[in-house]
Parts: structure tokens; sequence; C-alpha cells
């Protein structure tokens, strides 16, 4: 099953750069995709045309076998995709590591005794129990990277859509969000710089260059 498929895309921004014609695209149930490609060849935007953060201006784009056109139809989107930022920074919010990792189950209807235990169990996964009551705002880049996708991983999305995760990350953080991929049954697309790393995760890697998504590496 295709779980999200992007069919003719063109855009541009509206400074006038063009950053896709007759972009096709598509990814199956279970898949694990990388991505790679040059700065300003369009993995970012790629994302955010999918997370319905940007508009085509031609195409479509369509999950789960809908097409999706209008801000309710990618509010839905967003409650089985999850999406981290290439900047932490953008996706932190809450005053400490537990909180900001409690908002998305509590905004799900979750009750305090299953998100105490969401939390406690991502924490333990990805080795950040010690963080809990750390303040969101002092934590080092790598860490704040762990406690983003803890995140997005409690709304328990079906798929992951990762944008750089292990830039300017020390080695042990990279192991740890490593080891989680590699273990997880969700449908990923990952972009990065770093082949070794999506070797280790990807089932596919294209590189993305003028539109057109180019098996291997």
């Amino acid at each position: 099953m295709k779980v999200i498929k992007l069919e003719n895309i063109d855009f541009s921004y509206p400074e006038g750069i063009d950053v896709f014609k007759d972009l096709n695209f598509s990814i199956s149930k279970g898949e694990k995709i990388g991505i790679m490609g040059a700065n300003g060849s369009g993995k970012t935007t790629l994302f955010y045309l999918i997370m319905g953060l940007l508009k085509p201006n031609q195409g479509k784009i369509i999950a789960w076998d809908e097409e999706r056109t209008r801000e309710e139809h990618f509010k839905e989107l967003r409650r089985r995709v999850g999406f981290l930022f290439q900047d932490s920074d953008d996706q932190l919010f809450a005053p400490t590591v537990e909180e900001d990792i409690s908002f998305g189950p509590f905004n799900l209807g979750k009750n305090l005794k299953e998100v105490r235990n969401i939390v406690d169990d991502l924490c333990e996964r990805l080795n950040i129990a010690d963080l809990k009551k750390r303040i969101t705002f002092k934590l080092s880049w790598g860490q704040k990277r762990l406690v983003a996708l803890a995140g997005i991983l409690a709304m328990e999305p079906e798929v992951l859509i990762l944008d750089e995760p292990t830039a300017s990350i020390d080695q042990e953080v990279r192991e740890r969000i490593t080891s989680y991929l590699k273990a997880t049954d969700q449908t990923l697309l990952i972009t990065s710089h770093d082949e070794g790393f999506l070797k280790d995760i990807s089932s596919k890697i294209y590189q993305l260059k003028d539109s057109k998504f180019i098996p291997g590496v």
C-alpha cells in the first residue's frame, strides 16, 4: 500500500526560485527510504509539501489513498505522520523535557497514567530518563534531538519523516537514533548527508536531483 504519493508536483518559491518540475514520488507501508542530495535540491521542501506546510503550484499530494488539498486534510495527515524538523529548536516548546514529550499524548486524549507510561517508555528506549526534569532550552544539541524525536514518537505515528536527524550530533546520540530506527517497523522517510547512517537504516536510498529520484548513492 502506498501511504504517501506525490504526482506531477511543480513548486517554486515566491522569489521565483524553481525547486520541482513534474516531481513524482511514493513510499509504501513499512518501507525505509533514505534521500540524499545537494543543498538546495529540495529535500526539506519535499517534506514541507508532504506535511502541508507548503502548497504545490501544480500536482497532487495523496496520503492513504486520499488527495490532500485543504488544511483539514493535512491536520488528519499530521496525526499519522511524525515530522522531525532539521532544527530541534523549532520543535521544542514546553519548559521541561517531560512536559514536552507529554504534550502530544495529552492532546490525543490519553489519561495521566497512560501519558506517564508513554513518557517513561520512550525515555528508557532513547536513554534520556535522566533528562526528564531538565529545562529544554538548556539541553545540548544532541539531547534536544533525542527529546524532539521522543515528542514525535509519543504521538504513535504510522510514518516518520526525519530531516537530517544526525546532523551535528555526537556518535553516542547517533547510535541511539540508529538503534531505534533499525528496530522500528514504522514507515521511514529520511534525508541525510550521512551515507553510512542511511545505509544502516534504509531499505532504499535515492539521490534527489533535478526533480528526479535516482536509485542508489
